[in-house]
């Protein structure tokens, strides 16, 4: 009863790695009126909401507890694919974690819990990557009204960043990203590797920024002042070190862009012909120069030989507003790091893919549509 693939368990049988059972351990929670109020109260300065930052990560904890428990229970010596998730239930909200157990044929070490799939665990393994904990870090935030008073009335005078809030952004991103690399340096870990980052709704108003990692030790990267982090796959990280570089830290940088009164209703009035609204088109180049700028700077404050795996989100958040978020990993040269093999397995590579397709919903949508016509 495993939710490994066939190509996962391939993979993991070259590192003396056989499938156990699928396990799930829950979490249901209730914000309670007292940090219900507080909350509300807090969302007015904007920022970080700390009461329900703390609930969302005991819950996900708690049910992240409770799914190890049941594997080692199982006699399982690790988990693999591990996934925390959050699923409203009437009032109250449940945290789910799902992960497959995997049993060691001659392992001796501490039970281990990881957030890659069984073919990242294996390029990690051959990497030097010995996995740890399942690790995350997270920041509830909200946009504030303080702050959107100062940031609508710049919206309304001129074009371009409103530093407000991307100051804002980018301060929840690189804290939830520090609470990352915090819980890794409490288990023993000196790395982060296969990091996922999720921006979630939670409530009205609030946002929870979400990464989650499998905390790793890898003997030759030593004790660095904070674990290294990296959001590369497992097999950009094979090829990486392969090549002789290492992981420094994950980057990130947030930009936040206003049209202004002028420019939205210019841009407005244009969408109705046909041709470029150079407004937008300039808006949008500027803020993801100013990402791609914040990133470089970081880049240089690390020492880094670079940055790759750059990945660039656009996000419309109303009223005129847009945010561009750009994050990738910067990299050294590292002469201790290599791989234990010298070509990587094919199944390592194959991406497996979907064999169910629920067309249901989609379905009523356009039978609802057709009603609605009549």
């Amino acid at each position: 009863m495993s939710g490994l693939s066939g190509n996962e368990i391939f993979c993991l049988t070259r590192k003396g790695w056989s499938p156990g059972n699928i396990v799930v351990g829950n979490s249901v929670y209730s914000l309670g009126l007292v940090r219900g109020i507080t909350s509300s109260l807090k969302t007015l300065a904007g920022g970080e909401v700390a009461s329900v930052t703390q609930l969302i990560a005991d819950g996900r904890h708690a049910a992240i507890g409770r799914l190890e428990r049941e594997a080692t229970e199982h006699g399982a010596h690790g988990l693999t694919g591990v996934a925390s998730e959050l699923k409203p239930v009437g009032n109250m909200i449940e945290f789910l974690a799902v992960g497959s157990a995997i049993h060691g044929d001659n392992y001796t070490g501490p039970f281990f819990s990881t957030a890659c799939s069984g073919q990242d665990l294996y390029c990690q393994l051959d990497s030097g990557y010995e996995p740890r904990h399942f690790v995350i870090g997270n920041v509830a935030y909200a946009l504030g009204i303080g702050r959107g008073i100062t940031g609508s009335l710049k919206m309304i005078a001129r074009r371009g960043e409103i530093k407000e809030f991307s100051d804002m952004y980018n301060h929840t991103r690189h804290l939830a990203l520090e609470r990352l690399e915090n819980e890794a340096a409490e288990r023993g870990c000196n790395a982060v590797v296969d990091i996922i980052t999720r921006i979630l709704p939670f409530g009205v108003g609030l946002r929870e920024m979400l990464l989650v990692g499998t905390g790793s030790y890898n003997p030759v990267l030593g004790q660095p002042k904070r674990p290294v982090t990296s959001e590369l796959t497992g097999e950009e990280l094979w090829n990486l070190t392969q090549m002789g570089y290492a992981p420094l830290r994950l980057v990130l940088g947030t930009s936040v862009y206003s049209l202004g009164l002028l420019g939205g209703l210019s841009a407005f009035f244009q969408s109705f012909g046909r041709g470029e609204i150079s407004e937008v088109t300039q808006l949008i180049y500027d803020a993801r120069e100013n990402c791609l700028e914040h990133i470089r700077a970081e880049a240089e404050e690390l020492k880094a030989d670079g940055v790759i795996g750059i990945k660039v989100f656009i996000y419309e958040l109303g009223g005129g507003l847009v945010e561009v978020m750009a994050i990738g990993t910067a990299i050294r040269k590292h002469s201790g790091v290599r791989t234990q093999t010298e070509q990587l397995l094919p199944q390592a590579i194959i991406r497996d893919r979907d064999t169910f397709f629920d067309l249901a919903p989609q379905v009523q949508g356009m039978r609802t549509r057709e009603l609605e016509r009549k």
